[in-house]
């Protein structure tokens, strides 16, 4: 968007980021300071012209328009956004999210811990941190697009104009984006791969805070899973791929089908815990996402694992590999060569319990008090 402004009037080139987009709409994204009804009664007086003609809040615009808007009209009370000053500590703790950055799009490894957007008594998020990847006055400011649960980890889409942040949210909407999530459960699905069909809905008593399945007034919601591998009875790591996108909608999933999310404990309880050296922080990671990019051809996205999600696959015996080259490229690996990365990954779980298992040993001799040489002492009369 460019603009030129006098006492009198303004005038605004439509960008690439607007073209085709109502009338009303631009000045939500360009002037959101100026409320719809403002906005009606110039376009109804002939104050507001497209290319020196009148214009109707629900006529399409044109890169490259003129764009004439009277002067004020700002609602009483209402101010634009000010951009908030970030610490050098928030600046760097943005930049180390990052993934890829390009003109249309920033795509982030979101930690787990970290609220995607403030809310009550959530002050710390990425929405927060944003203002650290448009440090200029006229720099647009990156939007969400989407958004993950606060305790789950993994790429995160950040739309760079609202014109990209318009395209993406179409194929978020549209149900074109693919996402694949890692998710560790409690227990083994007897079916190895498949689809959950069921409808969720709030739970009452919960103040919205909580979904549950509901086969009567629930939305539908449909996830497919694969069983990557297992750890004998214990736990299983899935990809799951969520084909709408309800809140919480894995979680319950995952629960219904009669085994949770490790450290899920709001929809598992206290079956969601494993025993051991497991972090009882929540299993549940956006690893991988694949869109169509507004300058064509695809945005595809790998978020690595966070610390404690990579040490609890290391204890299980669980080789990354194995997901990665088969569930979206089609031509994954032979059984055989699955087989070969399993039993590779299932030796270096021994060795890694074998060292510890010296390592105990060695803190155990070590902690023993060393017996006095030649007789003890007799007693003190």
């Amino acid at each position: 968007m460019k603009a030129k402004s006098s006492a009198q009037v303004r005038q605004f080139t439509v960008g690439p980021d607007d073209d085709g987009i109502r009338l009303d709409r631009w000045f939500k994204r360009n002037l959101p300071q100026i409320g719809f009804g403002t906005i009606s009664k110039w376009a109804r007086t002939g104050q507001i012209r497209v290319d020196g003609g009148r214009a109707k809040p629900e006529d399409r615009l044109v890169a490259g328009q003129v764009l004439r808007v009277p002067p004020g009209g700002e609602q009483q009370g209402r101010k634009p956004r000010e951009r908030r000053e970030l610490s050098e500590d928030e600046i760097a703790e943005a930049q180390a999210m990052v993934i890829s950055d390009d003109k249309a799009a920033i795509v982030l490894n979101k930690p787990p811990g970290l609220a995607t957007q403030g809310g009550t008594k959530t002050t710390k998020h990425v929405d927060g941190l944003l203002d650290a990847f448009a440090p200029g006055e006229d720099d647009p400011r990156p939007r969400l697009v989407h958004r993950l649960d606060k305790d789950t980890s993994g790429v995160l889409l950040v739309a760079r104009t609202p014109g990209s942040a318009a395209y993406f949210s179409r194929r978020f909407s549209g149900r074109s984006a693919r996402k694949v999530y890692w998710a560790l459960v409690v227990g083994v699905p007897e079916v190895r791969e498949g689809t959950i069909d069921a409808p969720l809905a709030k739970q009452p008593g919960t103040g919205g805070e909580k979904m549950h399945v509901d086969t009567e007034d629930g939305a539908r919601a449909v996830t497919r899973y694969r069983v990557v591998d297992k750890a004998g009875k214990s736990a299983a790591w899935l990809e799951l791929e969520p084909l709408t996108g309800r809140t919480h909608q894995l979680r319950v999933h995952c629960e219904a089908i009669g085994h949770p999310i490790v450290g899920d404990g709001k929809y598992g309880g206290k079956d969601a815990f494993l025993t051991g050296s497991v972090s009882r922080k929540m299993h549940l990671h956006a690893r991988r996402l694949i869109i169509d990019h507004p300058d064509a051809g695809k945005l595809d996205a790998t978020a690595e694992l966070p610390s404690h999600f990579a040490e609890t696959m290391q204890h299980l015996g669980f080789d990354e590999g194995m997901s990665d080259a088969s569930p979206l490229a089609g031509d994954g690996p032979t059984e055989k060569s699955r087989a070969e990365k399993k039993q590779a990954a299932r030796q270096h779980a021994k060795q890694v319990r074998k060292g510890r298992r010296g390592e105990r040993r060695s803190r155990g001799a070590a902690s023993k008090p060393t017996k006095p040489k030649g007789k003890p002492a007799g007693k003190r009369k």
